[in-house]
């Protein structure tokens, strides 16, 4: 059986775990720079709150229904995710990390799944504090199903098996097809043309006419639908090909140091990843631009893409390309809004390619890095960066009902 757990409003919640005061209240969390809502509770999904609205359009809406208003808190989400993840693996070290909030986990042998879903609701919401969804299925797709149905019927109290195919036909005779995971806007409008309106008439469409029309994706998908399993767990995530960090600052910035900084620590948080997942790269982009919303400023945007002579994953070796790449781009008299650094060409440290006129001593680097993520392990991210990457960082994000870190910051821990 394949068990997905999903995290119910999950910024919402993570908030509401260390504020007591604030369940049963509607609580809200806004995009970066305070934009949009990206997160709203059970409370306030119920007051009709929009997803995606931005927030100005219904501030008065919102303090008028008492609705708390939270800034994007990443370090606690993050971390948060973890504890969740780090407590399912208590069931079975079968975990594959779908999403922050999301979860696949694989039971070679359930023959009490009720029981073992039941289990892992009670349990992540008393070590974490994190309401979840449980749906479990034979196949991954049954178990995205059974957690739909989970989450959306109250019947079901959070917790959906369907543990053979009498229990799967009797849901997927009244599941949209357009919900199924994998079918997207154009399959979804194909299918209903084609009078597939639910998931129990995709499973019963013949093999030669699905893969006719959707190719061996939706084969595979109808085949999962019945509950034989085609898509394995990944318990270890593929690299990555490419890594982008960028920003839309909180302010338009002039000054180059001031762009050189954040640009710096985009830098720094694109090598941190490449060392995560134990790769180098030899390829470093940056771009920057302008708000295009400001008519009444002058307009400008560029981009400039550097290839490092050996593949590498320092810190200080990317952000001095950066830094060059940025030169050769900067514009004065012109006000940024927004700037970026992308890396590609990414390879396994072990397959490194080396260039005999380029000298360099990798050995020191990495065990300098090392030292440095070390540090930031133990005593919390930045704790230990290069001075490149600035201080007081006027250039970041518009965060004005950001709530403290509570679980990686000593001085923001919260004391009952």
């Amino acid at each position: 059986m394949f068990a997905l757990v999903d995290c119910n409003s999950f910024y919402a919640s993570c908030e509401q775990v260390f504020r007591p005061d604030l369940r049963g209240r509607p609580v809200v969390v806004l995009s970066n720079n305070d934009g949009c809502i990206v997160a709203r509770s059970a409370e306030a999904k119920k007051l009709g709150v929009p997803m995606g609205e931005p927030v100005f359009k219904i501030a008065n809406f919102l303090k008028e229904r008492k609705v708390a208003i939270f800034s994007s808190n990443y370090p606690l989400y993050g971390d948060m995710s973890e504890r969740v993840m780090n407590t399912l693996r208590h069931f079975t070290p079968d975990v594959e990390v779908y999403s922050i909030d999301e979860a696949f986990l694989y039971f070679p042998k359930a023959d009490d799944a009720h029981r073992i879903a039941a289990n892992i609701h009670r349990q992540v919401r008393q070590w974490t504090g994190i309401p979840v969804s449980v749906g479990m299925g034979p196949t991954k797709t049954l178990a995205k199903v059974a957690n739909h149905i989970a989450k959306r019927w109250p019947g079901y109290q959070g917790i959906c098996v369907l543990k053979d195919m009498w229990d799967a036909d009797r849901v997927l005779g009244d599941f949209p097809v357009g919900k199924i995971w994998g079918i997207g806007r154009q399959y979804k409008k194909f299918l209903l043309g084609n009078g597939v309106e639910t998931a129990l008439q995709l499973r019963r469409q013949p093999e030669s006419w699905l893969r006719k029309h959707l190719t061996v994706v939706g084969a595979r998908m109808a085949h999962e639908l019945r509950g034989t399993p085609c898509i394995d767990l990944e318990i270890e995530a593929p690299p990555r090909k490419g890594i982008c960090t960028a920003r839309t600052f909180g302010q338009s910035i002039e000054r180059e140091e001031a762009l050189s900084e954040a640009v710096a620590s985009f830098a720094a948080n694109c090598a941190l990843k490449l060392r995560k997942q134990k790769c180098c790269t030899n390829m470093v982009s940056v771009f920057i631009h302008t708000n295009y919303f400001r008519q009444d400023e002058a307009q400008y945007c560029n981009h400039r893409t550097i290839t490092l002579p050996v593949a590498t994953s320092s810190t200080a070796a990317l952000i001095r390309y950066a830094l060059t790449a940025l030169g050769m781009i900067y514009r004065p008299g012109h006000r940024y809004k927004k700037a970026g650094v992308m890396i590609t060409n990414i390879v396994p440290s072990q397959q490194v390619q080396g260039d005999l006129f380029y000298e360099h001593d990798e050995k020191r680097d990495s065990r300098l890095m090392q030292a440095v993520d070390d540090l930031n392990q133990r005593f919390g991210r930045s704790m230990a960066h290069f001075a490149a990457e600035g201080i007081a960082k006027p250039w970041g994000m518009r965060q004005g009902s950001l709530s403290p870190r509570y679980t990686t910051r000593w001085g923001e821990l919260r004391l009952c």
